[in-house]
């Protein structure tokens, strides 16, 4: 059993259920540049990547000089989805349980620091995370500078640090840092995707994942 000190993790489609809205306002954006639209499992496999890392992939017709007028378009898009967007059952009361057994909470996204900041206002959980990163403050996804960053600010040991998230590139990105991994599938990415970054399990809802963890912690101490 691993004695995780630090839980690091994504933000869209592991704590708040984004993915749907992500992909509406990639989507909608495509439609009034007139360009390609890009499936939906498409616009999901790039959910937390760096935004231009995530053009570049789902939207391969977009030139430099259409940027700015189509990242005004996703982002009107995404705002108007604004009232749709909660968090997860469960995150909440998952985070406190964590935190009363004495574990560090971390956030690594592939939003903006702007983003970051205006969703943890607007749930409250700002509070509850000791540090984190996003994908404009240092390299996207799977790169490991957001975990070794944040390893290094709290001073934590890599077999200290597990990884969460709903995507191949936070699986990958936890390999990369040389960190656990934990996959969950209520996110972007399918299981099969999933296991192929080897995480040490993949799990179906959030109730899991806190059990999961809370275990291993236990059974450590």
């Amino acid at each position: 059993m691993s004695m995780y000190t630090l839980v690091v993790f994504d933000w869209d489609g592991t704590l708040m259920d984004s993915t749907h809205s992500i992909v509406a306002a990639i989507q909608g954006a495509c439609r009034d540049l007139e360009l390609p639209v890009p499936s939906a499992s498409d616009a999901s496999w790039v959910i937390g990547l760096s935004l231009e890392s995530a053009l570049r992939r789902a939207v391969p017709e977009l030139t430099q000089a259409m940027v700015p007028r189509f990242l005004e378009r996703y982002r009107t898009h995404y705002l108007l989805r604004d009232p749709e967007l909660r968090l997860f059952d469960g995150v909440p009361e998952m985070l406190d349980a964590l935190a009363g057994q004495g574990i560090q909470l971390a956030v690594a996204t592939g939003k903006s620091r702007v983003g970051l900041n205006r969703a943890l206002a607007a749930t409250g959980l700002g509070p509850r995370f000791a540090a984190t990163r996003t994908a404009d403050e240092t390299f996207s996804k799977p790169h490991p500078a957001m975990l070794h960053e944040l390893m290094q600010e709290l001073d934590v040991a890599p077999e200290q640090v597990l990884m969460v998230g709903d995507t191949s590139h936070d699986l990958q990105m936890a390999v990369n840092a040389g960190v656990h991994g934990l996959g969950v599938t209520y996110g972007a990415h399918t299981l099969k995707e999933l296991e192929g970054c080897s995480p040490q399990a993949v799990l179906g809802s959030v109730p899991l994942v806190r059990e999961w963890l809370l275990d291993r912690v236990r059974a450590a101490a």
